[in-house]
């Protein structure tokens, strides 16, 4: 146990910012290995490979906020070694995985790691550091999360060279480092009996409706229509179910007085469109340098790379500009349209013959500097009119929301490619795809514009749904 003379705010939120990086970096290394694990796992289709990244985003979304309140009232120290030790034992497992489906299935205990990671980690933190240290310190951690999404498909490249189960295997030493550093540095915080347990049924209900729905959109090429129209219709009543427990439920995994708040509200609806096209972009471009360019592992990663890396750049940029009272709306809608932009130059522009420099590297940029704008501004903004008490809780729903977008974009992108036979089927297909990703991007700078309040002064809080008020749970 961590004294409280005893702590170190800095060593904390180092330890707390890999725990971040850890959760961050597995929801975007493994793209760069989907063509090795395809062929090492023969007869597999793009659809079944796809449950590699779908079991992953689907578990990680629906456990977030059930994990993070569980933490809340038995100890968020023990939540984060707990979730360390079972993402370093998962990865371990996918490493040794005889097969696709067993590998799905380390994927998804992975993830019920991982989604313990990002509340604990974020409670620890706010608990750790004074209220006039937190900005600072949740900006660190949050950059974390965007420094995997920059790092991991190039990290992936290096490692996928090896073996696509170097990519697993790399987070066993940094799991068992990160665990003994947790126990040793960072403090425990926790309600105890006053934060209520709550709603798993109803997470249980949401990750089948997820699944569901991820499933028919995949199988929509496979399938007759009148079973894709079933499995995708009982997803749809499964949704509507949840929402309708979730209005009655003390302790709902989403409350539905959050979404009476306007920012909120969009900002959730804005991360989830734009993750839609995000994610589907992200695996068209790494498929379509693997299979089209017959790029290595390494040299795809080092394409991918320098979008992500124009992300924590034009981070600090758009920060700058929501200071001086530029609406986030406009920011976010901004950023979306440029990677509207980004979307439609590439796939204006590819052809047979590799030609990176001249045909996907300019779009890839624009779309960079469009991710930099928008992403950080709808997570930064979307818990911002929040009471103190519920800034955690919104920051685990908005992530919610960008995974289940990463689920259905991954869904779309398969389905629209579908199993295209020679270059003429397969150019036609990628750029109906990208033109998808595109359709997003506006849909989703339209619903950015909803983000900023009609009125400059703060937003009302939310009722209260539990009795404790304790900043940052």
């Amino acid at each position: 146990m961590v004294k409280q003379s005893q702590v170190r705010p800095g060593a904390s939120l180092a330890v707390l910012s890999v725990a971040s990086f850890m959760a961050g970096l597995d929801l975007f290394i493994v793209n760069v290995a989907f063509d090795d694990i395809g062929r090492d796992f023969a007869g597999t289709s793009l659809a079944d490979l796809s449950w590699v990244l779908n079991g992953y985003a689907i578990v990680f979304a629906a456990l977030l906020v059930p994990l993070g309140r569980l933490a809340d009232r038995y100890g968020r120290k023990g939540g984060l070694v707990l979730g360390l030790t079972v993402f370093t034992l998962a990865s371990q497992a996918c490493a040794l995985a005889p097969s696709l489906w067993w590998l799905v299935a380390f994927r998804v205990v992975q993830a019920a790691g991982a989604a313990a990671l990002i509340p604990t980690s974020l409670g620890l933190l706010l608990s750790v550091f004074p209220p006039g240290r937190r900005a600072g310190a949740v900006r660190i951690w949050s950059s974390a999360s965007a420094l995997a999404a920059a790092a991991g498909p190039a990290v992936g490249g290096v490692l996928v060279d090896s073996s696509w189960r170097w990519v697993f295997e790399v987070n066993v030493p940094i799991g068992i480092l990160a665990t003994l550093l947790a126990l040793r540095l960072v403090p425990d915080s926790r309600e105890g009996a006053a934060a209520r347990v709550p709603d798993l049924p109803g997470a249980a209900v949401l990750t089948g409706a997820i699944a569901l729905l991820a499933l028919g959109v995949v199988k929509i090429n496979d399938w007759p229509g009148q079973r894709t129209a079933i499995v995708i219709g009982t997803a749809v009543i499964a949704l509507a179910f949840f929402w309708g427990r979730s209005r009655r439920h003390p302790a709902p995994v989403i409350e539905p007085a959050l979404l009476g708040v306007r920012t909120f509200a969009w900002s959730n609806a804005a991360v989830l469109l734009f993750t839609v096209a995000f994610a589907a972009e992200l695996l068209l471009g790494v498929l379509w340098m693997q299979q089209v360019w017959h790029y290595s592992p390494v040299r795809t990663g080092l394409g991918v790379a320098p979008g992500p890396l124009m992300v924590p750049v034009m981070a600090l940029i758009a920060g700058k500009m929501a200071a001086r009272r530029v609406p986030v709306g406009l920011i976010t809608a901004v950023g979306c349209m440029l990677c509207a932009f980004g979307v439609v130059m590439v796939a204006a522009s590819l052809d047979a013959t590799p030609a990176y420099a001249a045909e996907m590297l300019p779009g890839w940029l624009v779309g960079g500097v469009g991710v930099g704008l928008a992403l950080p501004t709808i997570l930064s903004a979307a818990a911002a009119d929040l009471p103190d008490h519920r800034f955690a809780t919104g920051s685990a729903v908005v992530n919610m929301s960008r995974q289940i977008g990463s689920v259905l974009g991954v869904s779309l992108a398969v389905a629209v490619l579908g199993s295209p036979h020679g270059y003429v089927d397969a150019h036609r297909a990628y750029v109906h795809a990208w033109l998808m990703v595109g359709a997003f991007m506006v849909i989703a700078a339209i619903a950015a514009l909803g983000m900023t309040p009609r009125r400059r002064q703060p937003v009302a809080p939310v009722p209260e749904t539990e009795k404790e008020v304790v900043a940052g749970t």
